[in-house]
């Protein structure tokens, strides 16, 4: 996994070539040490990634945005309609960052 610190954020990129076995390893080292950080996945290589393989990710992602804290995936080979409304989805690191930056304000507001 390669890790990416922004001021706001963290991006996890996924080094592994499978992409269920990258979040069965975020479920283990995400909660020990990056509970606390809002959180980038860069899943950009997969580019035939399925709904599948997305929701693997669901668990973590509850977790994460249960403590108040932002989980955006970025991936351009699915169908945006279809991801659940759980997860966050957006097709560059840019816009990834975008949302995190308007959480974080709903957030101060007290949304």
């Amino acid at each position: 996994m390669t890790v990416t610190e922004k001021p706001t954020y963290t991006i996890l990129t996924d080094d592994r070539t499978d992409v269920r076995d990258f979040a069965l390893y975020l479920e283990n080292i995400v909660p020990d040490h990056y509970d606390q950080k809002n959180l980038v996945i860069d899943l950009l290589k997969y580019d035939e990634l399925t709904l599948e393989d997305l929701v693997q990710f669901l668990k973590l992602s509850n977790y994460q945005r249960a403590d108040k804290k932002s989980f955006v995936f970025v991936n351009t080979g699915i169908n945006y309609d279809v991801v659940p409304d759980e997860m966050i989805l957006v097709p560059t690191i840019e816009e990834a960052g975008d949302v995190i930056e308007m959480e974080e304000i709903e957030r101060d507001l007290g949304f």
